[in-house]
């Protein structure tokens, strides 16, 4: 076998266990809420969440074609591309596993990308082909989404939660959470059908782009096979279970009730949705759904809100990007040398 083909089987190998890695984590916050109010038992909110996660995978491909224009002209082919990509995978996948251990809900697209443009930031410094615009990269698909997503998640939560207690003053507490419990289930499921259309579509332009880099398959619309793999791989992780943030999410950062765990995931589906289907921009579900969890439980009589917490997770928001950077460069520097002759 030729280097380049080994190269890509690794990198293949990698896109699925990201992939994989991707839907165990974020289980996690298409399921809280819906677990800590009850409105779902864990077992069955992991079932559906992999069953629509699978199914917002394929549903669509507008996604990832647009991810996959946008980046395939800037990665590097061959070899070279394929260096970045492994030490970006290897990277992001450190840093979300070891959050995953913290129990922090982080974003492992951020990760990654953030990986890719410290990766190309080293190949630049050492004369090689790099990624144009890499830090453009960054701005426009790390640090505004991040931003974002936070504040239209936090605040829209907040709000609706006003008309919705107004409209269900009059109503006993007890009909008023079954309803929202029964709203909760349906929302957990279309939290996770944003799921797939974001992260699982993601997935799959990251191994189109592989396989592009690679030299296997041309540019163009993404394959069945393609969809396929990406949405067997999101689902399977998202079964697995990430019941560490989970725990985090449900208890770690603030009380709430039924009905606001509803409103919290409704926003969350919704803004996935738009982010997918309209802007096809790439949207954090980890960060949609915290923020809007924290938003939602923040507007309650009694302080809910358990901010030592939430600053924490913020800052791990917010550092990912720069660790996720410096690892990807020190990682692409490190192996450099391995692939000189390539």
């Amino acid at each position: 076998m030729t280097l380049i083909s080994v190269l890509t089987a690794i990198a293949v190998v990698l896109t699925l266990a990201y992939g994989t890695l991707n839907g165990m984590r974020d289980a996690s916050t298409a399921v809280a809420a819906s677990v800590r109010t009850r409105a779902l038992r864990p077992a069955i909110a992991v079932s559906v969440a992999a069953f629509f996660a699978f199914l917002g995978t394929m549903a669509t491909s507008g996604l990832s074609v647009a991810l996959v224009q946008e980046l395939n002209f800037n990665v590097p082919s061959g070899v070279l591309g394929l260096k970045l990509l492994i030490s970006s995978l290897l990277v992001a996948g450190i840093w979300a596993i070891y959050c995953w251990w913290r129990g922090l809900p982080i974003s492992s697209t951020h990760a990654l990308l953030s990986a890719v443009v410290g990766g190309s930031g080293a190949s630049a410094l050492m004369g090689d082909e790099s990624i144009s615009d890499a830090w453009g990269l960054l701005l426009s698909s790390v640090i505004l989404p991040m931003v974002l997503a936070s504040v239209i998640a936090y605040v829209l939560s907040y709000l609706l939660v006003i008309p919705a207690t107004r409209m269900l003053r009059h109503n006993t507490s007890r009909s008023v959470n079954e309803g929202s419990r029964a709203g909760q289930a349906m929302a957990a499921g279309a939290v996770a059908l944003g799921l797939g259309l974001q992260d699982g579509q993601r997935t799959g332009a990251l191994l189109s782009l592989v396989l592009i880099t690679g030299h296997v398959i041309d540019p163009g619309p993404l394959t069945l096979a393609i969809q396929l793999s990406a949405a067997f791989a999101l689902s399977f992780g998202v079964l697995l279970g990430g019941w560490r943030i989970t725990y985090t999410l449900g208890r770690r950062l603030v009380n709430f009730d039924p009905l606001r765990g509803m409103i919290a995931q409704g926003v969350a589906a919704g803004m996935l949705f738009v982010g997918s289907l309209v802007l096809h921009l790439p949207l954090s579900t980890t960060q949609s759904v915290t923020s809007g969890i924290v938003g939602a439980g923040h507007n309650q009589a009694f302080e809910s809100v358990v901010w030592r917490n939430v600053f924490r997770v913020v800052r791990h928001w917010l550092l990912t990007p720069v660790a996720c950077v410096a690892g990807g460069a020190i990682l692409t520097l490190a192996v450099r040398p391995l692939f000189l002759a390539g």
